[in-house]
C-alpha cells in the first residue's frame, strides 16, 4: 500500500526539522586563542669556526747546543720576559772574555796614538788605523755576547706554555720546538660566510659562539676583522670574532659553533599551530562573533615556535592557536571555560 503524498510530505518536513534541531544542538567547536602582538626576530648566520689563540708562539733552540735549564712547567703561566730555557755557552763566553781584553788593549793602544798625534809625533794614518782595530775588537766582544745571548730564551709576551717535550741536559739542534707560548685570555674565532651574505655582516657584530665541551654556556664576542680578499674558489669570505675567555675555558684549536646576529626587527607574530598551509598560500582562523574567519596571511620567517606575519591581519586581533585542524571558514568556535551554546539553551529552558 503506497503512502499518501500528503503524509510523505508531512514525514519529510519533520525529519527536517528534527535534522535542524540535532544541527542547532551541536555544541560549537573548543579551541584555544591568543591575540596577536609583535615580537622580536632576527636574521641570523649560522658558522663553523676555529678558535685561535690571540698570540702564540713557538720558540725554538737558535742554535745545536746543551740544554742546561728550564724554567717553566708543565701548561704554567710566565710572564712577559721570563726566562724559558737556558743552553749551554761555556765557550761562547770564554769568546767573550778573549774579545773584551782585545778591545781593551786595542782602546788603550788608541789613546797612546791619540796623544801622540797630538803632538805631532804619529801620523793620520796609524791613528785610523788604530780606531779601525778598536772598532774591530768592540764588534767581536758584541758579537760574543749577541751568541751567548742567543743561549738565553725568553718568552716574548705573558701566556700559558705548551707540556713540556724536553728534558734539562739533552741536546737539541737548531730549529727544535721547546717550548710553545700562548695568550689566551682572548680567542680569535676565524670562520666563513658565503659571498651572498657578505652584507648581513659588518665590523663590530655580536657573536654568539657554542663549544661542543660546554654546551650548555654560550661565550659572547663581536666581529673584528672582514678579510677584503674573497676565495675564488669557495666563493666565501673568511671573517674573524673576538671572544674574552678569562676563564680559559676556550682553547686553541676548538671547533665552534657560530651564531651571527645580523638583523633584528619587531613583527607581528603568531603560534606555529596557528598558520595552516594550502599549496603554497597560509592561513590563519580569525575569531570574530565567536566565530572562525579563514584569513589569509603573509607569513616571513619562523623562529622559536613564532611565525613571523608580514600582512593580512592586524595586532590585537584574535586567532585560533589550536584545534585549527578541525575548523572550516565560518563555523562556530568556543575558547575554554565558554559554555556550549546547547548547554547554553538547555540551561535557559529549564530556567523559563
Amino acid at each position: 500500500m503506497r503512502m499518501p503524498l500528503s503524509l510523505f510530505l508531512i514525514a519529510l518536513t519533520l525529519s527536517a526539522c528534527t535534522g535542524e534541531k540535532e544541527k542547532t544542538a551541536r555544541p560549537a567547536a573548543l579551541v584555544e586563542a591568543a591575540r596577536i602582538a609583535p615580537e622580536t626576530f632576527t636574521d641570523d648566520l649560522d658558522a663553523v669556526g676555529t678558535a685561535f689563540a690571540n698570540e702564540q708562539v713557538v720558540l725554538s733552540a737558535p742554535v745545536t747546543e746543551r740544554i742546561t735549564s728550564l724554567n717553566f712547567s708543565d701548561g704554567g703561566y710566565v710572564s712577559r720576559g721570563q726566562v724559558i730555557a737556558t743552553l749551554a755557552a761555556g765557550q761562547e763566553r770564554a769568546e767573550l772574555a778573549a774579545a773584551q781584553a782585545q778591545a781593551l788593549q786595542a782602546q788603550q793602544q788608541l789613546e797612546r796614538i791619540q796623544a801622540l798625534k797630538a803632538r805631532g809625533f804619529a801620523t793620520a794614518a796609524s791613528l785610523d788605523s788604530q780606531i779601525a782595530l778598536a772598532g774591530a775588537a768592540r764588534a767581536s766582544a758584541q758579537q760574543a755576547r749577541a751568541s751567548i745571548g742567543d743561549r738565553v730564551i725568553h718568552a716574548p709576551f705573558a701566556g700559558w706554555v705548551s707540556l713540556r717535550t724536553v728534558s734539562p741536559g739533552a741536546i737539541v739542534t737548531a730549529g727544535t720546538a721547546i717550548a710553545t707560548v700562548s695568550d689566551i685570555s682572548r680567542i680569535k674565532l676565524d670562520f666563513t660566510i658565503p659571498e651572498t651574505r657578505l652584507s648581513l655582516i659588518r665590523e663590530g657584530q655580536p657573536i654568539r659562539a657554542t663549544s661542543a665541551a660546554w654546551p650548555d654556556r654560550p661565550f659572547a664576542g663581536t666581529v673584528a676583522t672582514i678579510d677584503p680578499v674573497i676565495d675564488p674558489a669557495t666563493r666565501a669570505v673568511r671573517v674573524r670574532a673576538i671572544l674574552p675567555n678569562p676563564d680559559r675555558m676556550l682553547k686553541p684549536g676548538m671547533l665552534l659553533t657560530v651564531n651571527v646576529i645580523a638583523k633584528q626587527r619587531r613583527s607581528l607574530a603568531v603560534p606555529e599551530l596557528a598558520v595552516v598551509g594550502d599549496g603554497e598560500e597560509r592561513f590563519v582562523f580569525v575569531v570574530e562573533d565567536g566565530k572562525a574567519r579563514r584569513t589569509r596571511v603573509a607569513t616571513g620567517i619562523r623562529q622559536n615556535g613564532l611565525v613571523e606575519i608580514l600582512g593580512g591581519v592586524k595586532s590585537g586581533q584574535t586567532v585560533v592557536t589550536d584545534g585549527v585542524v578541525k575548523l572550516t571558514d565560518g563555523v562556530p568556535v568556543r575558547l575554554p571555560g565558554d559554555k556550549p551554546k546547547a548547554e547554553s539553551a538547555s540551561a535557559d529552558r529549564a530556567a523559563g
